[in-house]
């Protein structure tokens, strides 16, 4: 058996974020991603003012990422749209983009990092790989994104009884798209779910929905409910336009949206969704993914493998409001019963839509430059 004193398993923003502080300090890890070339994992790519600014402290450049802007956020239903301004400008950027910015940052400052390595299962206190070795190590960073590893899964209950999935599809690039979107990002409501749109770094958008198993369910398959809500949101309609014919659909099932963990364990700092799963529209999720790995990263060269259960603490009291103001506007946002009514709210008042921005944002720690400086 292998043994590392500090294994990060997930080389998604969480992982790396965790990784490049770790290797900046100098202190012995190994990150191990299953995919042995970056992929574009199911996201919105949404990065708010926030998550750019520590990025930044992070060294890594927001134009390395996107040279747009999104400055503005646009909400859709049936028959109405209101928007409004974002507190600062944010940006789109897919996920192949970000992960290999990040990577590549955390390899510059001399992280450990083995591709196509796949966790499989928790045994004892290792690691068991796919190809049946183990590792073992001393404290756990847990950077899994969405998929659950065997012996650490999230519970089955917080995906209540009609669970959401989540579906993406491609569109464009295309000029028409971007004239459309422009420098926003959407939220179009339908029935029992809602999708969120913008433009990446290659002028292509996500169209990501969450969207409850019944939804799916009555209208038979993704392709056939694509179809139902192009009818039902006519400006979604229009988007979808723009889906090359040969585009995938996307798709994880049972997302357990709202649900965080409360209380930690010695060696184990869970990470992202891992840690606490916001309902995406509110386009937060790689934010607190970067933050826990700050967070987590820190922690640990604080007070080692010990200072998990303060941190999972802490890492869940700052998740409480985000994640409650983001619940509280999903239920709104799915019922078509309360949907025109919230729409009708933001328009009469857009700067309501300002503060609901602010406050599905999660804290960023300060990065203590001291301690990192002289080890990229």
């Amino acid at each position: 058996m292998r043994r590392i004193p500090a294994l990060i398993v997930g080389g998604g923003p969480a992982g790396a974020a965790t990784a490049l502080l770790l290797a900046r300090a100098g202190a012995p890890h190994l990150l191990i991603e299953r995919n042995r070339v970056t992929g574009d994992a199911l996201c919105g790519g949404f990065l708010s003012w926030r998550t750019l600014a520590t990025l930044d402290r992070l060294g890594i450049d927001a134009d390395a990422l996107n040279q747009d802007q999104v400055t503005r956020v646009r909400l859709f239903t049936r028959t109405q749209m209101a928007e409004s301004a974002l507190p600062r400008p944010a940006q789109g950027v897919s996920r192949h983009r970000l992960d290999t910015v990040m990577l590549a940052a955390a390899e510059r400052a001399g992280a450990a990092i083995e591709t196509g390595v796949a966790a499989r299962s928790v045994e004892g206190q290792g690691i068991r790989l796919s190809d049946g070795t183990d590792i073992d190590g001393t404290a756990l960073f847990l950077a899994t994104g969405k998929y659950d590893l065997r012996g650490l899964a999230r519970p089955a209950e917080a995906r209540g009884a009609d669970p959401s999935l989540g579906i993406r599809v491609r569109l464009g690039p295309a000029p028409g798209l971007t004239k459309l979107v422009g420098d926003a990002i959407e939220l179009h409501m339908i029935d029992r779910g809602y999708a969120g749109i913008v433009l990446q770094e290659d002028g292509s958008a996500n169209l990501c929905m969450a969207v409850h198993r019944s939804r799916l369910a009555e209208a038979g398959d993704p392709e056939k409910l694509l179809t139902a809500i192009a009818a039902e949101v006519p400006a979604l309609g229009d988007r979808l336009a723009y889906r090359h014919s040969d585009a995938p659909v996307d798709a994880i099932a049972n997302v357990p949206y709202g649900w965080r963990i409360r209380h930690g364990q010695p060696g184990l700092f869970r990470l992202g969704d891992q840690a606490g799963v916001i309902p995406s529209l509110a386009g937060e999720g790689m934010g607190i993914a970067i933050a826990s790995g700050v967070r987590a990263a820190q922690a640990y060269l604080d007070n080692g493998p010990n200072g998990a259960p303060d941190y999972q603490h802490r890492l869940a009291r700052a998740l409480w409001r985000p994640i409650g103001v983001a619940g509280t506007i999903r239920r709104a946002a799915e019922s078509p019963g309360i949907a025109p009514f919230l729409l009708g709210i933001a328009g009469f008042a857009p700067p309501l839509m300002e503060v609901a921005a602010r406050l599905t944002r999660i804290n960023h720690s300060p990065i203590d430059a001291g301690r990192f400086a002289g080890k990229s």
